[in-house]
């Protein structure tokens, strides 16, 4: 270990003789001058997120969970539309079922009555379906672009076929499978990350 000039009565190291600006190596920019990048321009800045973090992220793409669970709205809504349709061409066998029941204590306007109600059941649920199958038609097109509030709106339609399904048991458990798995597809993590992901 060197302790400096021996002759130096003040101890202090040597100056280095100051190198030449010229060739070789490039100079460092005095401080305060931004960092210079080819041919003397200016580095360009960083392309900032809108919400604060580093470089621009790729676009999103739909996690292969969501893609199931909007497909399986469209395969409910197909089979809303048809349940609608073919319930509502059983409104000639409301009339049937009741002409072949034993009516010989009521009177015909009982009778017409009873059949009034039936066809009023069968077109409620009819009406039903139709408005089941226009809501899962408009949230399976809003999977797209949809907030948070597509996500909401989805759970509790999962929710509600579900509850459908318990009440059509056996015949439902297709029902109440399609139900879990939208639930379930779209409330995963993935499936938050999606609809709550920043647009530009």
């Amino acid at each position: 270990m060197s302790f400096g000039d021996p002759n130096n009565p003040y101890g202090t190291p040597p100056q280095q003789p100051q190198q030449q600006p010229g060739y070789g190596y490039p100079q460092q920019a005095p401080q305060g001058v931004p960092p210079q990048q080819g041919y003397g321009y200016p580095a360009a800045p960083p392309v900032q997120q809108p919400y604060g973090g580093g470089y621009a992220a790729a676009p999103m793409t739909m996690p292969g969970g969501v893609k199931a669970a909007r497909i399986i709205l469209w395969v409910l809504v197909a089979l809303q539309i048809a349940s609608a349709i073919y319930a509502l061409t059983q409104l000639g066998a409301v009339d049937d079922a009741v002409n072949s029941v034993d009516t010989s204590g009521l009177s015909s306007s009982d009778t017409d009555a009873i059949a009034s109600i039936g066809k009023g059941v069968v077109v409620f649920i009819a009406v039903l379906a139709f408005i089941f199958a226009a809501l899962g038609a408009v949230l399976a097109i809003k999977f797209a672009n949809g907030a948070n509030a597509t996500r909401v709106c989805t759970i509790v339609y999962g929710s509600f076929v579900i509850v459908g399904g318990l009440f059509q048991l056996p015949i439902g458990v297709l029902t109440l499978i399609a139900g879990i798995l939208i639930v379930v597809f779209v409330a995963k993590s993935d499936g938050a990350a999606w609809f709550k992901r920043p647009r530009y």
